[in-house]
């Protein structure tokens, strides 16, 4: 073999095993992506079945049901509602009337099955999706409210 055909075989090897590693880095990336949703976009069948996705609001006051360590609570934007089981235990700063984000899967009946729930320790605290999406909702409420 002459050494032209060596530095080529050397080259391709390399092409190929950065090929094979840029693979495993993208689908490595792909399955641990994470999309938010709102209630007013669950409700409207915008978010995937069966698959890992997170919702944000506000925990609907006298929503809030505790059966030992399963939970179950209701997500609003002010214009949808999404109801949310979850077995675990909540932050300490979980509260109704509060913003809340919860991770996991819609189930065959429509209820979001959290894996895990999210809060954080300032007490004004909002994600800023589920602020802009709630701000979205509460100026869409009030348009139609002015429409004769």
């Amino acid at each position: 073999m002459k050494a032209r055909h060596k530095r080529f075989m050397v080259i391709a090897a390399g092409l190929a095993v950065i090929a094979i590693a840029a693979m495993f880095v993208l689908n490595a990336f792909r399955s641990n992506l994470v999309f938010f949703f709102t209630p007013t976009q669950v409700a409207n069948g915008e978010a995937p079945k069966n698959q890992t996705m997170r919702i944000g609001g506000m925990v609907k006051e006298g929503t809030l049901l505790r059966d030992g360590t399963r939970i179950a609570f209701v997500v609003t934007d002010t214009a949808r509602d999404v109801p949310v089981k979850y077995q675990g235990m909540l932050p300490d700063l979980f509260k109704e009337g509060r913003g809340v984000v919860a991770q996991g899967r819609i189930n065959a009946s429509g209820e979001f099955e959290a894996s895990e729930v999210l809060a954080k320790h300032d007490e004004n605290y909002m994600p800023p999706e589920a602020k802009h999406a709630m701000d979205q909702a509460a100026a869409k409420k009030a348009a139609q409210s002015v429409k004769p």
